[in-house]
């Protein structure tokens, strides 16, 4: 980065406004580390453009002095590009995080094709598209080529190509009715007692919001309350709720002690929790890549060798879903007996 260049530089586009707080906090740290080329330099500045934030702050700082790295969500980013409030043109390193996530959103697809043909060349800049998951990634590396997204001469670089899932991960399940459901989370977690750990939950469907229904989230979450479970404080995160309050939830979460989280996929992607030691997904999730990033939520402590475990409550006829989820990211799961 030259911060001597009054333009922004460098773009990190992430899906979701907990990510890219992350981001934000790891981008300004970096950025305040002394350089060996420093004197008499300007410091790199970084500006979070997220979904909830104050935008029209963000339009002051831009007409008064433009950032050198901006972190943004697509549809804060998309506001101010097309108010032709931010410009693109010196833009060196652009970065896609979770891009598998960000390409399988209807909501976020055509903005993001437009972000990578439109306002910038990608013969002009560095194109960097990140996940722990790219399917089927010879196709994605022709369309990067095809669709000018990326240079010509782009690479897939696998950081672990032979073990996806850590093995210091322990995969377990139970099988049991759905009507058993939350008292088997129970009895597992009266016999695992976990200091801190997320129950993730599926979305509430269509048809269940038009019939009037509380989300299986809220009802997980007052079950929980009302029983015998006391051990940790029991914290909400969903994409329905507002962001001050999903805010409030990772803010409580980060200020450590016990809790549990009960989430749905909002949670899986990207956030950082270092003290998570288990995962329990209440509903199985859609797909092996959903299973990897939920399972990726523990285990996150450096230099630690600390047993982790992923626990599956499922059904009878789910057995086959999850037996295929082994096969593809190449670990064992073990069936416990209550």
């Amino acid at each position: 980065m030259n911060t001597q260049r009054s333009a922004v530089q460098a773009l990190i586009v992430v899906p979701t406004r907990e990510l890219g707080i992350q981001v934000t906090k790891v981008a300004r740290m970096l950025a305040a580390m002394p350089t060996e080329n420093e004197a008499g330099q300007k410091s790199c500045t970084v500006m979070a453009l997220l979904d909830g934030g104050m935008l029209r702050r963000h339009k002051s700082w831009l007409k008064a002095e433009p950032p050198t790295i901006v972190v943004a969500t697509i549809g804060s980013l998309c506001q101010m590009l097309e108010k032709h409030l931010l410009k693109l043109e010196s833009m060196q390193v652009l970065v896609i995080d979770e891009v598998d996530f960000m390409f399988n959103s209807s909501k976020q697809v055509s903005s993001l094709r437009k972000l990578l043909t439109s306002y910038s060349s990608c013969n002009s800049r560095q194109t960097v598209f990140a996940s722990a998951s790219i399917p089927q990634h010879n196709r994605f590396l022709y369309d990067c080529i095809q669709q000018k997204w990326t240079k010509r001469d782009v690479v897939h670089v696998h950081v672990n190509p032979i073990e996806p899932m850590p093995t210091r991960l322990q995969h377990k399940f139970v099988i049991c009715s759905k009507k058993q459901r939350h008292q088997t989370l129970l009895s597992l977690m009266l016999s695992d007692t976990p200091k801190s750990g997320i129950i993730f939950v599926g979305e509430q469907s269509e048809k269940s919001k038009k019939a009037g229904n509380a989300p299986p989230t809220i009802d997980l979450v007052d079950f929980l309350k009302t029983s015998s479970w006391g051990c940790s404080e029991i914290l909400l995160l969903e994409e329905d709720m507002n962001f001050n309050s999903r805010a409030a939830s990772l803010s409580e979460v980060r200020q450590g002690g016990g809790y549990l989280l009960v989430a749905t996929d909002i949670a899986a992607r990207g956030v950082d929790l270092p003290e998570i030691t288990h995962i329990y997904n209440f509903d199985l999730p859609r797909t092996a890549v959903d299973y990897l990033h939920r399972a990726g939520r523990t285990g996150r402590k450096p230099f630690s060798d600390e047993k982790c475990y992923v626990t599956n409550i499922i059904m009878p006829e789910e057995r086959f879903v999850l037996q295929r989820y082994e096969n593809e990211l190449m670990f064992n799961c073990e069936e416990l007996f209550l």
